[in-house]
């Protein structure tokens, strides 16, 4: 391991490579003579989703959360430190043990050829809100996901296990490098306690965070930081007996998820989540825990936290900073937006900043359509991730411009969290990488971001790759993400914006976190103190647009959920989408535009015969084509139809 979060802080921006998979049908639509679709339905009328009820952690609350984990905790001879935090991710106290531990280890590469982040100690206080952030973010009202969802959802196969070598990589591959304390999106202490707010690590995949709720709704989240790693769990078939999750758990006692929604209900691909090794049965009585007699300390976390508690914010209040859309904001009733605290919707519907750079840019009407049309997409479509079964999908869409400007976010009413960031992360990254100056912001960075570009180049067997010739979904520079290619396959190369496996794991994808490691390590510096600026709200070192950012302020993502927009064959943008399955947020994003451009007309998907999947990489003896988008085979609620994305 290396010696402790200095070595973080001086750490060179480093490079990645990836991988990526795909068959050999152009997806989002095939060859042969496909009648053109009918106009789509009318949007939904009256409200379809309810609303949470405002529910919050008070100070009580917080109280009894961290004494019963302390107890647990000294049960087990095993001092922590706990992290509890609010569902839109204020951090409401941080309380360290006696003898708990300063520093968290970051696993080494495998090869222990580390990079990124690889084989460096964090802050202990750091990994215990990343986990507490974690719990809250990826639950809702219709599923509670804790650390160790997370962690079997991010590795290079899943389920991650011995035997399962060969099969594809996690549904949400690369979202642990999402909620960054980089980001523009995400809030910081400084902003008050509107959300979302930002993680000092990203999200979790090491056990030992869980949600917490009240009523059957999801209030927060707690994190507990008391083996001095930070890693994951790389195999599902055992049992592990985790330290950091027992205590969790016990601080979930009165706070507890639904049964019918917690992961363990919930499955992807087959596969059924993990939610937790630990069992209820198998903790102490912690009951009864009071924290005026829980020996410690509440502590100061600089950029999160004064070192008092504090009570949570009720979602969906103004004060938490996501609240129901007003009618002159989004038309559509069951909306919810950004706010900045003081009524103001942080991201209003607008129209394109990049007139100075396109011929048309979108316009605040065609903005409005873009996202109704998704809206109501979503609205119809059946939940993968979501208790009860034939639950609508609740997701976060954005839209960005040519410049990564945001254009509009709008979201369902219980969305989970993370999607919010991540759903702009996608958007961004669609439209990046379909743009002509991707190669060249690229090759403009520090570190080894720009060897990323002649690896993509050479992959592919195309000297002019990256400069928007193709049209790039989330899921094409996914495949090429990925540290094998196709995915999952052994023996196969690694994706040109991915690690080799050899090199590989969650702390270090590839491209997504080079991009992104000097701001983590400013950041880390900043909480500790050792230095004095934290890191700016944009991530990447890109170059800056006419001085507003860059077009990747919130990092990339290399999950599926997102398509550029385009003016008959011109990039206009990009449109990503998340918070429920991978092919639910493909289908929101690619039919939601489709609509959206039969209805405007002008604005839609990218011309059929420059999308990703007319890519095709030579892979030993055989020839693998990219992936463009994949759609749920029979995906609404309100109609039968099938196949709703072939021939678009």
């Amino acid at each position: 391991m290396a010696g402790g979060w200095r070595i973080l802080v001086g750490a060179p921006l480093l490079v990645l490579a990836a991988c990526g998979g795909g068959d050999s049908t152009p997806s989002g639509g095939g060859s042969g003579n496909v009648p053109p679709p009918s106009p789509p339905p009318p949007p939904p009328t009256g409200q379809l989703y309810s609303i949470p009820a405002a529910e919050s952690l008070s100070v009580a609350d917080v109280q009894k959360v961290i004494a019963q984990a302390a107890a647990q905790a000294n049960s087990q001879g095993a001092p922590a430190v706990i992290s509890v935090v609010d569902r839109v991710g204020n951090v409401l106290a941080v309380f360290r043990m006696p003898g708990a531990p300063a520093s968290a280890a970051i696993p080494d590469a495998p090869n222990g050829q580390n990079i990124d982040i690889q084989g460096l100690d964090v802050p202990a206080e750091a990994a215990a809100i990343a986990k507490a952030i974690t719990g809250a973010y990826l639950s809702s009202g219709g599923n509670a996901f804790s650390s160790r969802v997370a962690s079997q959802i991010v590795q290079q196969h899943f389920p991650p296990a011995p035997t399962t070598v060969g099969l594809e990589s996690g549904p949400l591959f690369g979202v642990q490098f999402s909620q960054l304390p980089c980001s523009d999106l995400s809030s910081r202490f400084s902003d008050g306690m509107i959300g979302p707010q930002r993680s000092p690590l990203g999200l979790a995949a090491d056990p030992g965070g869980f949600p917490l709720y009240k009523n059957g709704v999801v209030v927060g989240g707690v994190g507990v930081m008391s083996d001095g790693v930070y890693g994951f769990d790389p195999n599902v078939l055992d049992v592990d007996i985790d330290a950091d999750e027992m205590i969790a758990l016990a601080g979930t006692v009165g706070f507890e998820a639904p049964v019918d929604i917690r992961g363990d209900r919930i499955s992807a691909d087959g596969t059924t989540f993990r939610y937790t090794d630990a069992t209820y049965n198998g903790l102490s009585n912690v009951s009864g825990a009071s924290f005026a007699g829980t020996a410690g300390t509440l502590v100061q976390v600089r950029g999160y936290t004064n070192g008092t508690i504090r009570a949570g914010a009720a979602y969906g209040t103004e004060t938490s900073g996501i609240r129901p859309s007003r009618a002159t904001e989004f038309s559509i009733a069951d909306a919810f937006v950004l706010s900045d605290g003081a009524g103001n919707n942080r991201y209003p519907v607008r129209g394109g900043t990049d007139a100075a750079d396109i011929a048309q840019p979108i316009t605040q009407a065609e903005a409005a359509i873009i996202l109704e049309e998704a809206f109501t997409v979503m609205s119809r479509a059946r939940a993968q991730i979501r208790k009860p079964l034939d639950s609508r999908a609740q997701v976060t869409i954005s839209l960005v411009d040519t410049r990564g400007r945001i254009l509009g976010i709008v979201r369902s009413p219980d969305a989970p969290i993370f999607g919010t960031d991540v759903s702009l992360q996608k958007a961004r990254t669609a439209n990046f990488f379909s743009s002509a100056v991707a190669a060249s912001e690229l090759q403009a960075a520090s570190g080894e971001v720009p060897l990323f570009v002649q690896r993509v180049r050479t992959f592919l067997g195309d000297p002019n790759a990256l400069t928007g010739g193709f049209a790039f979904a989330d899921r094409s520079g996914g495949n090429l993400s990925r540290p094998y290619f196709p995915d999952g396959e052994v023996g196969t190369p690694h994706g040109p914006l991915s690690r080799p496996i050899e090199q590989f794991n969650p702390f270090s994808t590839g491209l997504q976190s080079a991009l992104v490691v000097s701001n983590l390590a400013r950041h880390l510096g900043f909480v500790t103190g050792a230095v004095a600026d934290d890191t700016p709200r944009n991530c990447t070192g890109l170059p800056n647009i006419a001085g507003a950012g860059t077009r990747l302020d919130n990092g990339i993502q290399i999950f599926p959920g997102s398509v550029p927009v385009y003016r008959g064959g011109q990039l206009v943008g990009g449109i990503g989408v998340s918070g429920d399955g991978i092919d639910q947020d493909d289908m929101i994003s690619f039919l939601g535009l489709h609509n959206a451009g039969v209805r405007a007309g002008g604005i839609n998907n990218a011309p059929k015969d420059i999308r990703a999947d007319r890519i095709v990489v030579q892979v030993g003896s055989r020839q693998v084509r990219l992936r463009y988008v994949n759609c749920p085979f029979a995906p609404f609620l309100d109609d039968p139809a099938s196949n709703v994305c072939e021939g678009l």
